[in-house]
Parts: C-alpha cells; sequence; structure tokens
C-alpha cells in the first residue's frame, strides 16, 4: 500500500513530466492519476463608460459615450501566498470527527507538519499537512465535500 508523502511524489513526478495519465496496481487497490486539461481563458468584455457634457447655452445635460475605458484595478496579490491542494480525490474533513472542532480556521497558524485537514479515499483517512509554515488566510473547501486531485484546500500566507 502506498503512503500519503509517497503518492505526492509521484502526483509531484507526473506533474512535472509528459504525460497526461499514470495507473498503478498493487495488491487488488488500483490508483489513477490523470492531468487536468488546461481551461481556456475567457476575458470579460470591459464596461463602456459614458460621461455628462454640460452644454453653454442649454442646461439640459446630455450624455454621450466616451472612449475612455474604465481602468479595473486588479486586486493586490501577495507574492507569499501558498495554495495547499488536495494530493488525491477524496472527501474533505476539517475535523477528525464530526463533534470535533476544525483542525485549523481563518487566521491560523500553521508550520510544516501542521495537520490542515483529512481526505478520505478507498475508507482511508489521510492526514493532509501544511507543508508551508504561515497562517491560513482562506479555507476553500466545504467539510464533506468530495475534492479532485489538485484541487485548492486552503491559502496560506507564508513566512
Amino acid at each position: 500500500m502506498l503512503k500519503v508523502q509517497e503518492i505526492k511524489e509521484l502526483i509531484r513526478a507526473i506533474d512535472q513530466s509528459s504525460l497526461d495519465e499514470f495507473k498503478f496496481e498493487q495488491d487488488g487497490t488500483k490508483l489513477v492519476l490523470r492531468k487536468q486539461k488546461a481551461q481556456a481563458a475567457i476575458q470579460p468584455s470591459l464596461p463602456v463608460v459614458t460621461e455628462t457634457v454640460q452644454a453653454t447655452h442649454n442646461s439640459t445635460p446630455v450624455t454621450e459615450p466616451s472612449n475612455k475605458q474604465e481602468e479595473v484595478k486588479p486586486e493586490p496579490v501577495t507574492a507569499n501566498l501558498h495554495t495547499i491542494t488536495a494530493p488525491m480525490v477524496g472527501t474533505f474533513y476539517a475535523a477528525p470527527s464530526p463533534d470535533a472542532d476544525p483542525y485549523v480556521k481563518n487566521g491560523a497558524d500553521v508550520n510544516t507538519e501542521t495537520v490542515v485537514c483529512i481526505l478520505e479515499a478507498m475508507k482511508l483517512m489521510n492526514e493532509i499537512e501544511a507543508e508551508v509554515k504561515g497562517r491560513i488566510v482562506e479555507v476553500l473547501a466545504e467539510n464533506g465535500e468530495l475534492v479532485e486531485y489538485g484541487q485548492p484546500l486552503f491559502v496560506v500566507e507564508a513566512r
């Protein structure tokens, strides 16, 4: 049986290779890893801005289309943000049991070995570690949600 760390290493190796799919079978256990196809980016159209021009001989305002484009300011991107992704397909659990507190919440400090959640796959409970030292900025998955390989689970501000 493969350990979680071995599966993570396989995922990294496949991610860096030109393989699109990897199948592994051992003692009746099957593991299939597939790369997701890149989605085409859709660029939203920019809004049309209108200006109100006051005529000097007439007190009625006239609205004319403007050739100016409204500047869209992107949200500030922090270079030290790290996303913890699902290393496998499974069911996301934020806590060790239904009546327990979650492993981490927004604002929680984590180190490389802090368990942030459990992914249940093939009846096995796999503890997922932060792998980075920092602070949880956002929890992206819902408790009990089925997550896909590579799906973002947490955003961590790395220190």
